[in-house]
């Protein structure tokens, strides 16, 4: 029987990102159902924030000038970035599915690790500076809620986030 893992990503899964998960997997028959976001427009003030605590004025100033996405380009970019990451999954030789995951992502996350009786769940994000010191990102939250580990990956990276 194959094992499900329950894979929650800010954005697009990448070749980075499945490699990691090809080691998580080892040699079990394993079956990624990756979840991504409908609402994946980002905290402005936290990314400004984010983007100071980084040296990054002009990218701070760029991004809360920007505004926010519709709710149709939202839900647009959420369907190609799960096509996407089913691609980049399937190519690298591990079998998935997804779903677009509507309101809160973490409670997503949580509801499906249940549904599908998963053992573990991980979580991909670009690093946030605030949310990750403050111990307040995704991957703790789930962690906080849920009885398996969670691991906290950072997209296209080898970095763990910390716990």
């Amino acid at each position: 029987m194959s094992e499900t893992i329950v894979v929650l990503t800010e954005e697009s899964l990448n070749d980075g990102d499945a490699k990691n998960l090809l080691t998580l997997v080892g040699d079990e028959p394993t079956t990624l159902l990756v979840l991504i976001p409908n609402d994946r427009h980002k905290n402005v003030l936290a990314e400004f924030f984010h983007h100071l605590s980084l040296l990054e004025f002009s990218g701070a100033f760029r991004d809360l000038s920007q505004g926010q996405p519709s709710a149709e380009e939202s839900r647009v970019s959420a369907e190609a970035a799960l096509e996407s990451s089913l691609r980049v999954a399937e190519s690298h030789g591990i079998p998935a599915r997804g779903f677009i995951a509507t309101g809160n992502a973490v409670e997503s996350l949580v509801e499906a690790v249940a549904e599908h009786g998963a053992r573990q769940a991980v979580v991909i994000t670009r690093p946030h500076a605030v949310a990750d010191t403050l111990h307040t990102d995704w991957a703790n939250q789930a962690q906080d809620r849920l009885g398996v580990p969670v691991l906290h990956l950072y997209s296209g990276s080898g970095f763990i986030g910390g716990s």
